[in-house]
């Protein structure tokens, strides 16, 4: 393998390797600015699969059917999500 090569592939891994140590030097977050995000994604879930519903239904004629499976997506969308944003938070 030519030395060039080996010294490009050093810096390749050298300025990853620095990418993400910079995540793990900064303060941890605040506690309700944790909270405001998880109760954010949550929030967001139910509502964006509601308004999907509501589309729906008013497109199809099918009132309250859609409205309330998309409801029930968007809560477990929404419960995913923040077991996800958790878990990855203790890591």
């Amino acid at each position: 393998m030519p030395k060039d090569s080996l010294k490009t592939r050093l810096e390749i891994a050298k300025s990853k390797i620095a990418k993400r140590n910079l995540y793990k030097d900064k303060e941890p977050p605040s506690s309700i600015g944790t909270a405001f995000k998880l109760s954010t994604e949550l929030v967001s879930a139910v509502a964006v699969g509601t308004i999907i519903g509501f589309i729906l239904d008013t497109t199809f004629g099918t009132k309250p059917w859609l409205i309330l499976i998309f409801f029930f997506v968007g809560v477990v969308a929404g419960i995913v999500n923040v077991f996800r944003s958790a878990k990855n938070m203790q890591e």
